[in-house]
């Protein structure tokens, strides 16, 4: 297996370069990060992908910045906000922001960046952090006032990173460079770009917030992880993610870097489709999908194979967003349960299904369905690129499907929960009780309401077994002994909290 493969060759490096301390680079403040794959473009609103989008927060600025440890809302571009009414809300602009090409940030660049993106023409890639608004006006010279088309509880959300603000005249003279050549008011500034390969990035020393402690961030792509794990360990890298637990593991043993392992707002699932062929498939019943969630040791397959700090989730959605709650039916390892509930549903001798996988890896579902084997229920494990799978997921073409959510790192249901089973694309259970509850949820303000009405619509989810709820991920980050620096809990490096001790 490739995953056996990479042990070794991780083994051999570490044979061959342990015993080097990874020469940090602090004499020259500078920071060298790899990644496994270039961003598609650098323009904030257009990426997709975490890397791409953790390389655009270093060059923009939100309105707002929220604190990752309180979940609070604090000033950045505006000096604070203020709610009018449900729909409206205000928002003092700084008079001293500049942009990476010295220009003064205006009133006026917030207005064009948040009427433009939110436009039906402007096709940004996450349309639900801009369809909320309707529209953004002056409320007073240096006063933004944006009106939205209807109640929205994720508004300050949506206001900090997500939404960062452009340079109206530069973007409209040049707006096909804005992905290359990026300007924003952010703490870092992009000086030297080889799309693709290498990107070097400065601190921004007009910057108006805190300063960052490193002065040169160097991002390299480098696809084969073993490459990154050899450059680390010789000292020409200085921070890797993403390591898969084994070679976490490993990597503990080596005196010169620090393993760090974040729990993330990620989490795995198996989707099970009721109405697959037309309600004629056994996931058509209650008991059998019931039985589905019976017949996986979860617990076992999380400490075996994903490990560090992930923990099995009973809910579809992370314990960490607000609205989450675990107090649902719950399915412990009983394959003699599962089998019970497949005889009741008419299938005493059991059933065979396809699951088709786009995440996790593959080692993880052979696992699920061994166990799930010796419960009456045999599984056909195909294998699909995840814009396949989620094309025929929302077609109706699957049965089951295991995948990964990541909720655009946002601690709140509204972004899981909803996403799955409120009506949408991704909702193949379309229960009317759980659609009504989630609609209410997301279109008020009053966190009392919104509370009580995930945990209904969690609670039908859960006895109804629309989902196999699997863990919240883990995230390994390996990196140079003397480099203070974590990844938060939305899956973002934030690379101008890093420093050197």
């Amino acid at each position: 297996m490739q995953l056996t493969r990479t042990v070794k060759l991780v083994s051999a490096a570490l044979l061959a370069l342990g015993a080097h301390a990874a020469q940090a680079n602090k004499a020259d403040n500078s920071l060298n990060i790899a990644f496994d794959a270039a961003p598609a473009t650098l323009d904030a609103y257009k990426e997709s992908d975490r890397p791409g989008l953790a390389l655009a927060r270093m060059v923009f600025s939100g309105l707002l910045q929220k604190n990752q440890d309180t979940g609070e809302f604090g000033p950045a571009i505006a000096t604070g906000y203020k709610f009018i009414d449900d729909t409206t809300i205000e928002l003092p602009i700084r008079k001293d922001v500049k942009f990476h090409d010295g220009s003064l940030l205006t009133i006026d660049d917030v207005l064009y960046t948040l009427n433009l993106v939110s436009s039906e023409g402007y096709k940004a890639r996450f349309q639900n952090q801009v369809a909320w608004i309707a529209k953004a006006e002056k409320a007073s010279d240096d006063t933004v006032r944006i009106k939205m088309k209807t109640p929205y509880p994720l508004a300050l959300e949506m206001l900090s990173e997500n939404l960062p603000i452009y340079p109206r005249k530069y973007y409209e003279a040049n707006q096909s460079d804005m992905g290359a050549k990026p300007i924003g008011t952010g703490p870092y500034r992009l000086v030297e770009s080889q799309p693709g390969s290498r990107y070097v990035y400065e601190r921004y020393e007009d910057y108006f917030g805190p300063k960052p402690a490193v002065k040169t961030l160097v991002v390299r792509v480098l696809p084969d992880a073993n490459t990154q794990y050899a450059e680390l360990l010789s000292g020409g890298l200085d921070w890797i993610w993403r390591v898969p637990p084994d070679v976490a593991k490993r990597m503990e043993k080596t005196p010169s870097v620090t393993v760090k392992s974040s729990s993330i707002m990620r989490i795995s699932y198996i989707s099970l489709n009721p109405r697959f062929d037309d309600g004629k498939s056994p996931l058509a019943k209650q008991e059998v999908r019931q039985a589905i969630n019976y017949a996986i040791d979860r617990e076992a397959i999380r400490k075996a194979l994903v490990g560090g700090a992930s923990k099995v989730i009973n809910a579809a959605c992370n314990p960490a967003q607000f609205g989450c709650t675990s107090d649902v039916q719950a399915y412990k390892f009983d394959p003699a349960r599962a089998k019970q509930l497949l005889a009741q549903a008419g299938y005493p001798n059991g059933v065979t299904l396809d699951l088709v996988i786009s995440a996790p890896p593959r080692a993880i579902l052979d696992a699920a369905a061994a166990q799930m084997a010796k419960a009456g229920i045999k599984l056909n494990l195909v294998e699909q690129q995840y814009g396949t799978a989620m094309t025929n997921w929302r077609d109706g073409k699957i049965a089951m499907l295991s995948s990964n959510w990541g909720s655009y790192g946002i601690a709140d249901a509204a972004l899981s929960t909803s996403n799955f089973f409120r009506g949408g694309p991704d909702d193949q259970a379309r229960n009317p009780e759980v659609i009504k509850h989630l609609q209410t949820a997301d279109t008020t303000v009053d966190r009392d309401v919104r509370a009580k009405n995930y945990a209904a619509a969690l609670k039908i989810v859960a006895e109804q077994a629309y989902w196999v709820p699997l863990w919240n991920h883990s995230l390994n980050a390996v990196q140079a002994k003397d480099l203070n620096f974590s990844v938060d809990g939305d899956e973002f490096p934030r690379f101008y909290k890093a420093a050197w001790n």
